[in-house]
């Protein structure tokens, strides 16, 4: 349970506007991002951490803003076609609606990003059960690291190395959630080149445990958070020839089929609307849309691109590139329904469902029990103190 002490910014504001108003003297407004957060509004304690937001800015225009609360990317700025910054990432405007809605935008996810199956897994001959925070009729897997308690939950800590780049620690217990080794974890976000987004995730054990980092940014290139279906009117690319089949608990069956002739097939740019068939069983499995594993043909090559996103309303145009095996396609199924519809997010904004499309680096899901199958060795999850875990993913915008 988190406990939430807020900051003395209110006290303090309070006693300097009641100080300018005996003095006659002004107290400079707090400077908005270029996406229009106010820093104080992400200022206050978590058990003892603080919590703050930092910005990044490239000289291209790129502004990237961050909280260490889950290491979660808030805005994202980029150039349009025109030269207008526009916000492309999903998100609140505030810590507490980080705290009071248990959401998984824009952060950091660990120790194991993703589904294991039941929570468990054998490592070295014993049986690692997990925490489970995943139901589906009986079924009770791990997801995210445990979700609410996972490392998108929680505070790590914050280094601005430079205007550029930040630099996020976590320190993981043994046994937390389950998992074996006390780790840890760095996740460094850093603008390269003015327009690309870079992210390292770098980890250190004790003892063997399992590892698998990503950001979890909700993308919608148009900039519109409202539009129905919106993320479904852009572009999309995943330089893939087959996929992980999943069962209807979002759990790989260990079965790798080819997309040739499905709709799984994303090879070519299309809208994502129009080469979405809704009867396809994986796609009925998924609740209408994308929630798979997409295996590359990249093979660890993070300078190959492995997906692009585009969107004709802006022109922008975004590639993205991993060393790891697979990207996960998540076009925001569950957003915006089951009264998550009248929820107020990021200056104001309501998401409706399918709004926008996550991509997610990744080792396939639940390559703890499935890394020995056949097409699944690269897959391997384990982590040593003899060999450290690294993950890169590197999202580059430009306008076409």
């Amino acid at each position: 349970m988190k406990t939430l002490k807020r900051t003395m910014f209110g006290v303090g504001a309070l006693t300097a506007l009641a100080f300018a108003a005996c003095t006659g003297s002004q107290q400079p407004a707090t400077q908005l991002t270029a996406s229009g957060l106010d820093p104080a509004k992400f200022e206050t304690v978590i058990d003892g951490d603080s919590v703050k937001l930092y910005t990044l800015k490239g000289d291209k225009g790129m502004e990237v803003c961050i909280t260490n609360y889950g290491g979660r990317v808030v805005s994202l700025m980029v150039p349009d076609k025109d030269g207008k910054l526009v916000d492309v990432v999903l998100g609140f405007d505030n810590i507490d609606q980080y705290l009071e809605k248990t959401t998984d935008y824009g952060s950091s996810v660990g120790r194991y990003a993703n589904r294991i199956n039941m929570g468990r897994f054998v490592l070295n001959g014993d049986t690692i059960q997990l925490k489970q925070n995943d139901k589906h009729d009986g079924r009770d897997h791990c997801l995210h690291g445990g979700g609410d308690t996972g490392w998108m939950n929680q505070v790590y800590k914050a280094e601005q190395i430079d205007s550029t780049t930040l630099k996020l620690t976590i320190n993981a217990k043994d046994g937390e959630n389950g998992f074996p080794g006390n780790v840890v974890a760095t996740t460094t976000y850093k603008i390269v080149n003015g327009n690309t987004l870079d992210i390292v995730w770098e980890a250190t054990t004790d003892k063997p445990t399992v590892i698998n980092q990503t950001n979890h940014n909700y993308y919608n290139l148009s900039g519109d958070f409202e539009e129905k279906e919106g993320g479904l009117q852009q572009y999309l690319t995943v330089n893939a020839d087959s996929f992980t089949v999943a069962d209807d608990s979002y759990m790989p069956t260990g079965e790798i089929r080819a997309v040739e002739g499905t709709t799984m097939d994303l090879r070519a740019e299309h809208k994502i609307i129009d080469g979405l068939d809704r009867e396809y069983d994986q796609v009925k499995n998924a609740n209408g849309g994308y929630d798979h594993n997409w295996c590359l043909n990249t093979k660890g090559d993070d300078t190959q691109v492995c997906a692009t996103l585009y969107s004709p309303k802006t022109g922008i145009f975004m590639e993205m590139f991993t060393n790891e095996p697979g990207v996960q396609v998540y076009t925001g199924n569950f957003q915006g329904i089951g009264g998550e519809e009248n929820i107020v997010r990021k200056l104001g904004k309501k998401y409706p469902q399918y709004i926008s499309v996550c991509l997610e680096s990744q080792k396939y899901p639940d390559s703890p029990n499935k890394y020995m199958l056949p097409g699944w060795e690269k897959c391997n999850p384990i982590v040593t103190p003899e060999k450290p875990y690294y993950s890169h993913a590197a999202y580059k915008f430009s306008v076409k």
